[in-house]
């Protein structure tokens, strides 16, 4: 049996869930996301502890088990998103990288390029742009993750010097140039 699987899913007050054969539909003050359930998942709402059980068919199958768990963190997800917005922040490092809000729901990247790239952000999420950091928030964790690892991906830090996107929590490993081993 999974053990992340067989927990129950609280549903705190303010939130309301209604489950669907093949998803989740989950209300609360940040909005409303729907979770599709994966394949030989199940859901049922307990009305004891007020909370959400997810069940798979024949539990003693190895991948059914990890679907399990799967299925029940995705609707863990949503559930703590529509309460609390998730977010990501990223860190612009190197000389001339700029970043600035172009609009309400774009990015205007300049990272070394020719040119600046504009990064048109997803609907559901929002950015918030101070000096060399972005915030990126949303109630979905999966698409929060998604638009910080497209926009890191247009420049990775590198090695050396460290330039580049990183999120903040990040730890740059650096290595020694040419210059370091030329020393005796």
């Amino acid at each position: 049996m999974s053990r992340i699987g067989k927990k129950l899913i609280p549903l705190p007050a303010g939130v309301d869930a209604t489950v669907s054969n093949e998803s989740v539909v989950i209300k609360g003050p940040k909005g409303t996301l729907t979770v599709p359930l994966p394949p030989h998942s199940h859901a049922e709402l307990a009305a004891e502890p007020r909370s959400i059980v997810v069940t798979v068919d024949h539990p003693e199958i190895t991948k059914n088990n990890a679907i399990w768990g799967l299925a029940r963190q995705l609707v863990a997800n949503a559930v703590a998103g529509v309460q609390k917005a998730f977010d990501k922040q990223l860190e612009f490092v190197g000389v001339g990288f700029k970043v600035a809000m172009a609009g309400a729901n774009a990015l205007n990247i300049e990272v070394g390029f020719s040119h600046p790239v504009k990064f048109e952000l997803p609907a559901g999420i929002s950015a918030t742009v101070d000096k060399q950091l972005v915030t990126i928030s949303g109630i979905d964790k999966q698409l929060v993750g998604e638009t910080a690892a497209q926009i890191r991906r247009l420049r990775p830090p590198e090695p050396y010097k460290g330039k580049g996107i990183k999120y903040t929590t990040e730890v740059i490993q650096r290595k020694a140039g040419k210059a370091a081993s030329k020393g005796a």
